[in-house]
């Protein structure tokens, strides 16, 4: 790795941490455009367009004055740099915090993503990214606008 390339284990957290904020912001498109070159995948269905993801959490999330008003806090992750230096994968830990108004601050949801990453043009982008699941639920009711069983399916 030459020195003008950058370090994998500050690049990758950090696409990890923009994607939380900008889904913390409502920022749905600026969310969407981190996956330009990549795709997300639910259960079976894998999206590629950013137009679709964008719909996808505007159909999810409930926003309250723009925001949803919560923190994504994203923990753990997991890289593994592939050999060619030019590709990654990580597994990370999210936690969702809400408070909207109403709906006292406290712990919505706990589950986990697996991604992958390429290096590209000096610059470390997602390819894939996997929802694996929900391992803790809380009260989602301030912040989506579906029950979860049916955005698993």
């Amino acid at each position: 790795m030459t020195t003008d390339t950058p370090n994998p284990a500050i690049a990758i957290p950090n696409l990890l941490y923009l994607y939380a904020e900008a889904i913390d912001a409502g920022d749905f498109d600026g969310a969407a455009a981190l996956f330009a070159r990549g795709r997300l995948h639910l259960g079976d269905v894998t999206i590629t367009d950013p137009k679709q993801m964008t719909a996808m959490w505007r159909g999810w999330i409930k926003l309250h004055d723009g925001s949803p008003r919560t923190r994504h806090i994203i923990s753990n992750p997991i890289i593994e740099v592939a050999a060619d230096r030019r590709h990654a994968d990580c597994r990370s830990v999210w936690t969702v915090v809400q408070a909207a108004p109403g709906f006292a601050l406290q712990t919505v949801a706990s589950g986990r993503y697996q991604d992958q990453f390429a290096l590209e043009n000096g610059a470390w982008h997602f390819t894939d990214r996997r929802f694996v699941g929900i391992d803790l639920m809380g009260d989602g009711s301030e912040h989506m606008l579906r029950p979860v069983k049916e955005i698993e399916t």
